[in-house]
């Protein structure tokens, strides 16, 4: 098969290599229909992720239909259309037990990382995938839901969601304030409103973006370049700053940022990956009574989220901008990685 093969920093392939095999009796095999790019896929480029080793087949996101099933799997069978999670969960561990599926310690992540995929074990960039821990890893598509939506909901939706709207703890009539006006940016904005923020401002440099942010939900716009950016999030706030600061970059100067917009008693939730180190100021932070939360998502609210897709509550398909075939795979990485020429939000890649 074909697959985007990791050489090293700045270095990538679409390639041939072999097809991936059943190791496990709880494995199955997916013919890859639909793919994506997500923003860790670039930090990976960059030498950001070292657990990333050359000769590794990128990806995490994707959608696809089962070809072959470990004799364990029971509730899947060969033709299911499925959503492939970022996330793989036994559903057994002392973690996964708790809905901690981003720590997992399964049998293929000893280092207790749920997120695998293009990372420890080989991704979704190729035209067939093992995905472990099927029958917990694996989402059916309903009826009706098309790739373009399901994809979304590997990763970046419950992403959004998850860290930034659960971990930072938003409850209605919240002012809230999304710093990075991306995919994940844009997922966390359209779904602040499932916990009933009355005030969602998007914080970006670039105005295409910040368009589309309000088409996501967003009430307010600030273009994070103005000299007073500052002062325009405090005057969408009573002076008093915001009730929660989501970061969705992954840059020092972002979370910075959150941190300096964040009312007394409020929450900094850090949702950006972040491949530098970040000064945190506690000596001016310690005293404002707040909350800083971070993490890898679990992915844990994607039946939900699916739910709400399915009935058009959420309009994932937005999200999907431009669109590829496989064998344009490195002209799509190069219209994600140029997003403020190109516009592009979420390249799509299919067969």
């Amino acid at each position: 098969m074909k697959a985007l093969v990791y050489g090293g920093p700045g270095i990538k392939a679409w390639t041939e290599v072999p097809n991936p095999r059943l190791e496990n009796s709880t494995d199955v095999i997916v013919q890859v229909d639909t793919t994506t790019i997500c923003g860790t896929d670039l930090h990976i480029l960059k030498g950001d992720v070292p657990a990333v080793t050359v000769g590794r087949i990128l990806g995490h996101e994707g959608v696809g239909t089962i070809t072959e099933i470990g004799s364990a799997v029971t509730s899947l069978a060969v033709g299911d259309r499925v959503i492939i999670s970022c996330i793989k969960s036994c559903g057994h561990c002392v973690n996964c037990s708790t809905g901690l599926y981003s720590h997992c310690l399964g049998d293929e992540g000893a280092s207790g990382i749920g997120w695998v995929f293009g990372h420890l074990i080989d991704g979704t960039q190729a035209e067939f995938v093992r995905v472990p821990y099927a029958e917990n890893s694996l989402h059916k598509i309903p009826a009706g839901v098309t790739d373009d939506q399901a994809v979304m909901l590997s990763d970046i939706l419950p992403t959004g969601f998850e860290m930034g709207v659960q971990y930072g703890r938003v409850k209605p009539g919240d002012v809230v304030a999304v710093i990075g006006a991306g995919p994940v940016g844009l997922a966390a904005i359209a779904t602040a409103g499932l916990y009933g923020a009355a005030t969602i401002i998007a914080i970006d440099l670039d105005e295409n973006r910040l368009e589309a942010a309000r088409g996501f939900g967003a009430t307010d716009v600030v273009i994070s370049g103005s000299a007073d950016w500052k002062e325009q999030v405090f005057a969408l706030t009573d002076g008093a700053g915001v009730d929660v600061a989501i970061e969705a970059v992954g840059v020092p100067q972002t979370f910075s940022m959150a941190t300096e917009i964040v009312r007394p008693g409020g929450n900094v939730a850090n949702v950006g990956v972040h491949g530098k180190s970040v000064e945190l100021h506690l000596e001016d932070l310690w005293i404002q009574n707040i909350n800083i939360s971070m993490g890898l998502v679990n992915a844990n609210t994607t039946p939900m989220l699916l739910k709400l897709v399915a009935k058009n509550k959420l309009a994932a398909e937005k999200l999907a901008t431009h669109h590829f075939s496989f064998d344009q795979f490195i002209e799509a990485y190069d219209t994600f990685s140029r997003a403020a020429e190109t516009k592009a939000l979420k390249v799509v890649i299919s067969r």
